[in-house]
């Protein structure tokens, strides 16, 4: 039987797995002879065997923990359940990873009618032992019993209010024994000592699974196999009087990471009223001028601390009757903008290196430094919750349409735009508005994805909204209406929507931010890309790091008010002459497109796929349009009504699409390649250096390779005679089908590169449909049918294992050919580093995600390299 408690002289810091981190620190603190007030801990492994054997302790923890107790009493100078020289424990739980708040607690543990009376004495301080008992009351009932808090908070204030006093610290002893006999109507807490600490261990272990522990570690990715530890401590009291109180400090100060001692102290108070925010405290500078001496232990402390554990540390601490201790330090949460300045910092000074300080910044902390953020501590009235599709923080009035968001937004006023879904024909509405927040929808939808390109704030899958367009409503599942012309905060990083204006902090880099880009530059073997559509989506990402286009979705160019008519005509031409006149208009638009992105990528490579979506996604759809449309094209309504029923789809993400166009209209890949290689030309006689990547999308075979490859060859070669020029250039395909994947090795002889289309080939893996799948995502989240969501985060057992087998069987078969990622995967940590260790070339995402992959890409590295 593995040993199953430990005392704090028995463990260190590296034993955060088997004692969590709040135990592992005490023990190492106790270990550099710190004033820790001793005790033991209750292993996480302890946590787990609790569960298996169904919320039961093991059969001998209780006679374990004893034996450790006995050893606390003889270190204290005190015993556990002895009226004449009480002993008081505090219960606290301590996961491996840190979960501040998110599990419980218990303090004064140990506390009966009898023994308070004997504090009393010893103390020769009636009033801290019945302040204590009235605690001890209060929270064993919330935490073990399931009493709400609220109703002793109630009887607190109805008995201050009745007995004119406004603070507790104007209550006397006889005030809290009788507050004590009201406490004692609402619940009946065991007066043996030895079952209240049953208890109290059980219910912290219990803890683990609340739901706000289970929200937690949901939105921080934290195994729920990892447990709780129990650390179970002798009490110091800092309500004791006016020569003790309670504090929390930072070595460095967690808003801004600047390097001074930070923190708050209440005197006369225990470490609960700090936090519970009962009374102001007061900044540490006020315990350096009362007590200089403690002061002064605290500061050499804490410096220790930050030194020893090379990381800004949060220290809690205590101070009874002038003594100080120390309860427990831990890495301190800190904003973006100072994890960057504290990450330089440390290197700087010679506490930590490159590498780790890499380590140190997550992708949370970067947001911070390319979005405005809703402030955490404005957050208010939030009446629904979503997909959070894109970071970043929103204000705006509520539109329904994106006419109305074009409108309103030229009269100089912020917009959001809510829409069911939106599609491409929304694009003009989605550039103006400061958010977007959709009913319908993933985190790969076309509101999503567009939304992160362009760094636009956006919620999608928000399904508690029901929208009214008519009527220019949208009701929550709770009643509440936003109107047309409501302002509405959305916060894109938590998927939470406010009502009104709520504070936001800005985005801007600083000189710490672009250090730590250079040293991920330097450490990083994955190359970056970005997926960009346009001249500005392009140079934005060259801005923040891009080593070029990874995606360049040819279809987008086409939605513009001036060329979706031209597209449309296209697409219901009814000959092939017909088609051909109107493509050689879209050549002119494509080739400038083109051009311009060349220019802003200027010596790095430009992914281009051929046209991509069904056709049926260009063409209108309410009667009112298709009216417009006969109009504009010069055909019947019912013409146009007819081809539209035609090209209309069942299931269009796997229908007429990719290269299908490619085999049934050649003309629309070689009007592409015409607009492709000939812009290439023109940008290479002005002087500046393309290296377009001609990307073959939706393949399922190498005959679809073969076939759309002579079309291209034959486009490129005619352009080249024509123009008497020469360029570099590369063909390739988008691998996004399982078939293509599968068949990998068959593929590669006629490709140069090889770009896996991580959203479609998630979406086929599955059977999930991408754009419905929020409908349901969630409830497989929280009944653990799934881990997470695998359009956010890619899926390594099964869509992972189709990566592994194109790359093993493609580089079997011929040398040399380029493996990237283009799905929206290509800027998720988690997906980056199975992309390094998979051996990618490169990883392409949204412009404003290409920072946050350059340090990911480098963290993958490092970590690879430990």
């Amino acid at each position: 039987m593995a040993k199953r408690v430990y005392l704090f002289s028995e463990g260190s810091k590296d034993d955060r797995d088997l004692l969590g981190g709040k135990g592992a620190n005490l023990c190492e603190m106790t270990n550099l002879g710190l004033p820790v007030p001793f005790g033991f801990v209750i292993t996480t492994p302890t946590c787990n065997e609790f569960f298996e054997r169904g919320n039961t302790l093991p059969t001998l923890l209780e006679q374990e923990y004893r034996v450790a107790l006995d050893l606390v009493e003889k270190r204290m100078g005190a015993r556990f359940g002895d009226p004449d020289n009480p002993l008081l424990f505090s219960v606290r739980s301590g996961a491996p990873v840190s979960m501040p708040g998110m599990m419980d607690t218990i303090l004064n543990l140990g506390l009966n009618d009898e023994i308070v009376e004997g504090l009393a004495r010893k103390t020769d301080n009636p009033r801290f032992a019945y302040d204590s008992y009235r605690r001890f009351i209060q929270m064993f009932a919330d935490v073990v019993l399931g009493v709400e808090g609220e109703r002793f908070e109630n009887a607190l204030a109805d008995y201050k209010r009745a007995n004119g006093k406004v603070l507790d610290v104007e209550l006397d002893a006889a005030d809290w024994q009788a507050v004590i006999s009201l406490f004692k109507e609402i619940a009946r807490v065991p007066q043996d000592p030895f079952e209240q600490l049953k208890k109290a261990v059980e219910a912290v272990f219990l803890s683990w699974y609340s739901p706000r522990a289970h929200v937690y570690r949901e939105m921080n990715n934290i195994s729920e196999t990892l447990g709780t530890a129990v650390n179970v401590q002798a009490m110091v009291f800092g309500n004791f009087g006016d020569d003790s109180g309670s504090g929390v400090a930072f070595t460095r100060d967690p808003a801004n990471g600047e390097n001074r001692f930070f923190g708050e102290f209440l005197f006369n108070a225990a470490g609960e009223d700090v936090v519970a925010g009962i009374r102001t405290p007061e900044p540490i500078e006020a315990l350096r001028q009362r007590l200089p001496g403690v002061y002064q232990e605290l500061y050499d402390t804490q410096a220790l601390l930050e030194k020893h554990y090379r990381d800004m540390q949060d220290i809690e601490f205590t101070i009874q009757e002038g003594v100080f201790y120390i309860l427990q330090t831990r890495s301190g949460k800190r904003t973006g903008r100072a994890a960057v300045k504290i990450a330089v910092d440390m290197v700087n000074e010679g506490l930590i290196d490159e590498k780790e300080a890499l380590l140190r910044v997550s992708p949370e902390h970067v947001e911070a430094f390319l979005h405005p953020m809703v402030d955490p501590a404005a957050k208010t009235d939030i009446v629904a919750t979503g997909l959070p599709a894109s970071p970043g923080g929103a204000t705006g009035e509520v539109v329904f349409s994106a006419d109305e968001a074009v409108a309103v937004a030229a009269e100089g006023r912020n917009v959001v735009l809510v829409r069911r879904e939106t599609t491409p024909e929304d694009i003009h509405g989605m550039k103006a508005a400061e958010g977007i927040l959709t009913e319908l929808g993933g985190m790969t939808s076309h509101a999503a994805v567009v939304a992160r390109g362009m760094g636009v704030c956006a919620i999608t899958g928000c399904s508690s909204l029901t929208i009214d367009y008519q009527a220019g409503v949208a009701t929550t599942a709770e009643g509440v209406a936003i109107k047309r012309g409501d302002v509405i905060t959305l916060d894109g990083t938590a998927g939470e929507v406010m009502l009104g204006d709520i504070p936001k902090t800005e985005a801007s880099s600083s000189d710490d931010f672009q250090v730590l880009l250079s040293w991920a530059d330097k450490h990083r073997r994955l190359n970056v890309r970005a997926n960009a559509d346009t001249p500005e989506d392009a140079q934005r990402a060259r801005d923040l790091g891009a080593e070029g286009i990874g995606l360049c979705r040819t279809e987008h160019m086409f939605f513009g008010a001036d060329r979706i008519l031209q597209m449309r005509a296209m697409i219901l031409a009814e000959s092939k002459e017909e088609r051909q006149a109107c493509l050689e208009r879209l050549l002119e638009f494509q080739h400038t497109d083109m051009l311009a992105l060349y220019k802003v990528m200027d010596g790095l490579p430009v992914t281009v796929r051929l046209l991509d979506p069904p056709l049926h996604e260009f063409l209108p759809h309410t009667e009112a349009d298709m009216a417009a449309m006969a109009d504009s094209v010069g055909k019947p309504l019912d013409k146009i009504r007819e081809i539209t029923s035609h090209l209309a789809e069942i299931n269009p993400m796997l229908g007429f699409r990719g290269c299908r166009l490619s085999v049934v209209y050649p003309e629309i890949t070689e009007m592409q390649v015409r607009a492709i290689i000939g812009a290439a030309i023109e940008a290479t006689e002005q002087g500046y250096r393309p290296f377009p990547e001609i990307m073959i999308p939706l393949v399922v075979n190498v005959r679809e390779i073969r076939l759309v490859n002579e079309i291209i060859e034959q486009g490129i070669h005619g352009m080249l005679r024509e123009k008497g020029a020469s360029i570099s250039y590369k063909i390739g395909t988008m691998m996004e089908t399982p078939r293509a994947c599968l068949g990998a090795d068959r593929l590669a002889p006629a490709v140069e590169f090889m770009s896996f289309g991580t959203n479609d080939l998630t979406q086929m893996t599955y059977g999930f449909s991408r754009d419905d799948a929020a409908k349901f995502i969630p409830s497989y989240l929280d009944k653990k049918i799934i881990e997470s969501d695998p359009f956010v985060s890619l899926d390594q057992r099964a869509v992972g294992r189709l990566l592994e087998t194109a790359v093993a069987d493609s580089t079997a078969r011929k040398k040399g050919i380029k493996y990237g990622i283009c799905g929206e995967h290509g800027g998720d940590p988690r997906s980056i580093r199975f992309c390094h260790e998979l051996g990618l070339d490169y990883v392409s995402c949204s412009p404003y995600r290409v920072p946050v992959a350059r340090i990911a890409a480098a963290q993958a590295n490092v970590e690879s390299q430990n």
